[in-house]
């Protein structure tokens, strides 16, 4: 996006699963206001780079910048604090805990206030509001994802990290996503976007990355993407 700061910078990063080497200098940028993907089939690396700039896989080479500050291997909980939101592909919700009690966990407490509480993510997503009595490990695949989204946003983030938020989804539920997806976009929010749906991807996104064995392969809008046969067929398709 021409013209608007860049919220998140990755330079040059190298990952390890302990001596497998994952990540080979990935590079990356999102601006204030975009949705960008990062595209890929399983396995290419995706979910290390969101671990990577999330701090889970801390980099072994590179730099991390969030809103101009060098954060590379910062702890977690202290991303968050600064504005870093993160959506994992396992969901990972407290099961014993009920949506409400999940939400509550992770709400930020500021004197300002946040623009996100428990109010505001239960009228973004309503069916949670149903539910909020209801322990975290009997909700359906699709009400969890709706949850771990809701958690994320109680932290109040600038910049969120949506890893395969549409794996295993029934396809209205999928729908259901992409619109409020959306409307986080409308609303101001940053989103890096992992994903191995290239319609979602696409339709959602403003500019992608197409990652295979741990290195970006292309970049470009997305109507260059859809218009680059070969990229998709040598890297996306299974």
């Amino acid at each position: 996006m021409k013209g608007s700061a860049v919220i998140l910078e990755v330079e040059g990063i190298d990952a390890f699963y302990g001596l497998s080497h994952i990540l080979f200098g990935v590079s990356l940028t999102v601006s204030k206001g975009e949705i960008v993907c990062l595209l890929g089939r399983n396995g290419a690396g995706k979910s290390t780079t969101m671990k990577s700039i999330m701090g889970l896989v801390p980099p072994a080479k590179g730099v991390v910048r969030f809103k101009g500050e060098t954060v590379t291997c910062i702890k977690p909980y202290i991303l968050a604090r600064k504005g870093m939101g993160y959506v994992p592909d396992d969901r990972r919700v407290f099961a014993d805990l009920t949506v409400d009690e999940n939400l509550e966990i992770a709400e930020k407490r500021t004197p300002k206030g946040s623009r996100w509480n428990r109010d505001g993510v239960y009228g973004f997503f309503p069916p949670l509001k149903e539910l909020k009595s209801r322990k975290g490990g009997l909700l359906s695949g699709g009400e969890q994802q709706m949850l771990t989204i809701a958690r994320a946003l109680m932290t109040d983030p600038d910049l969120l990290l949506l890893d395969e938020p549409t794996e295993g989804l029934a396809p209205l539920i999928v729908r259901m996503l992409e619109e409020q997806i959306l409307k986080l976009k409308a609303s101001g929010l940053t989103v890096l976007l992992a994903e191995q749906n290239q319609r979602v991807a696409l339709n959602l996104s403003d500019r992608g990355y197409v990652i295979d064995n741990g290195a970006i392969r292309f970049h470009g809008t997305c109507r260059e993407l859809r218009e680059n046969e070969e990229i998709r067929k040598k890297y996306l398709l299974v």
